[in-house]
């Protein structure tokens, strides 16, 4: 299953946090942790984030096997696309139903039409 969102005006750092305390929340271990920023050609005072997250499955007969991948791309004053890959097996759909009740809670009022 894959999700995918824009937002309009969110903060990618913001982002980044609130995806990984609440994939966190849902009984999973952060796998990689990535934020890289760089600095716009044309403005050196504007930023581009990517982010990578990756979760593992909480539970023993599981572990170690990945559930969640979260990639995004964003500027600081602009746009942010969001796209999440998880894996049903080790992520089921109510998890994915919370995880999503908290991001439209939060961020819904930036999310844009997706292209």
């Amino acid at each position: 299953m894959q999700i995918r969102k824009v937002y309009q005006g969110v903060n990618p750092g913001l982002l980044y946090d609130a995806i990984k305390d609440y994939v966190q929340k849902q009984d999973v271990v952060i796998g990689e942790a990535k934020l890289v920023t760089y600095s716009m050609p044309s403005d050196s005072s504007s930023f581009i984030y990517r982010g990578t997250l990756t979760f593992k499955s909480g539970r023993e007969d599981e572990e170690g096997k990945e559930c969640l991948r979260a990639h995004f791309v964003g500027l600081d004053k602009g746009e942010t696309k969001l796209i999440i890959d998880i894996d049903e097996k080790l992520f089921p759909s109510e998890k994915v139903s919370r995880l999503q009740e908290d991001l439209d809670f939060i961020f819904g009022s930036y999310e844009a039409e997706a292209d």
